[in-house]
């Protein structure tokens, strides 16, 4: 039997949580939830596994959610460990999704705020019933977005 769970947020490790942060704000409209935090101690150290840690970073709420919705955690760590770019096709997660009205002209926007292409824009049918309009691309971080847009009164991811 599953527990009793809400979804609370995402967490994103920033090279420069201010720098992300904006980025989120600009092209997507995430709202910063005061306060910024600035962690560290004995207790983050036991809880995170490394040794003195110092977090600090801030909340974004998502768009379409309202006050109560979750959240994009991003966090910049001192000491930070170097990093591979994230793959598509690499286990773990692997991306943010949003849903916009336009692609392409989201897509201009992510590009124009410091993002970076992964893909082209496609369509899809599954099934020859539902459709969707989509693209990946990156942040200015590296981190893949997917952008999508679904036909009227479809629920369901396209991927």
């Amino acid at each position: 039997m599953p527990i009793a769970a809400t979804y609370v947020h995402t967490n994103l490790i920033a090279r420069d949580w201010r720098s992300l942060a904006a980025f989120y704000e600009a092209v997507f409209g995430c709202i910063p939830i005061p306060p910024a935090r600035d962690l560290r101690g004995d207790w983050l150290d036991a809880a995170t596994g490394v040794a003195g840690a110092h977090i600090s970073g801030l909340h974004l709420r998502l768009p379409g959610f309202g006050a109560d919705g979750p959240t994009l955690e991003l966090m910049q760590y001192e000491p930070a460990l170097e990093r591979t770019a994230p793959g598509l096709n690499r286990p773990g997660f692997g991306h943010i999704a949003f849903a916009v009205e336009d692609v392409a002209q989201a897509r201009r926007a992510v590009l124009a705020a410091g993002g970076s292409a992964v893909g082209g824009i496609v369509s899809w049918t599954i099934a020859g019933a539902r459709s969707a309009e989509w693209t990946y691309l990156r942040d200015p971080e590296g981190n893949v977005i997917e952008l999508q847009r679904r036909a009227a009164n479809q629920g369901a991811d396209p991927v």
